[in-house]
């Protein structure tokens, strides 16, 4: 079975592609000729990812599934959630920069322990969308860990250099793809859409 993955992340691709059954044939947004920027306008991680998997699926007829990925801080009140990708748009001028993103991330968290707030504490959290013959499913992976002050490490993507998850030492920027995809939280997630593809399919 062919099943658009609603993204031209490559990392991502490469995330889940890892994980999928030989049976499925795994296509990004581009190998559809999807070339516009699909809407992520909801206040929600799930939603965003329903969203993203409607637009697909509506407007190109094919199976696919979309995620949304959030990073929750608890000193910042579970910024920056739903809007992670494009935290420092605004605020730095730039768009989608993971760069800026994680200095405005740093910086804030350096703000809040002058004010005595030093918590640290933080979770991944990504949710998939399937859509299969119009037939909608959602599973969610977390993974709980800590913000530390200095990005560390040359892989991954997104926020990776600056977490370090529960039980570990290392950042996942500093984690090899294989030992990140036995604990991330979109391998969580991509187990349980595997789970489901591999009993519904």
């Amino acid at each position: 079975m062919k099943i658009c993955f609603a993204t031209n992340n490559q990392k991502k691709i490469e995330e889940v592609k890892a994980a999928l059954p030989s049976n499925i044939e795994l296509v990004s947004l581009k190998e559809i000729d999807c070339r516009e920027e699909i809407p992520e306008t909801t206040p929600t991680i799930e939603g965003n990812s329903e969203q993203k998997a409607l637009y697909v699926y509506q407007n190109y007829d094919t199976n696919c599934f979309a995620d949304d990925t959030g990073l929750e801080i608890e000193a910042l009140n579970g910024e920056p959630g739903v809007s992670s990708a494009m935290y420092a748009d605004q605020i730095m001028g730039s768009y989608r920069d993971s760069e800026q993103n994680m200095k405005l991330v740093l910086k804030n968290l350096n703000e809040e322990a002058q004010k005595g707030n030093t918590n640290r504490k933080a979770q991944f959290k990504t949710v998939f969308t399937l859509i299969i013959d119009g037939k909608q499913q959602q599973f969610e992976g977390i993974i709980k860990g800590k913000i530390i002050d200095t990005p560390r490490g040359k892989d991954g993507f997104g926020y990776d250099p600056i977490f370090v998850p529960e039980g570990y030492d290392q950042t996942f920027a500093e984690m090899s793809l294989s030992d990140k995809n036995k604990i991330s939280h979109r391998a969580i997630a991509t187990r349980k859409l595997v789970d489901f593809l591999n009993t519904s399919i």
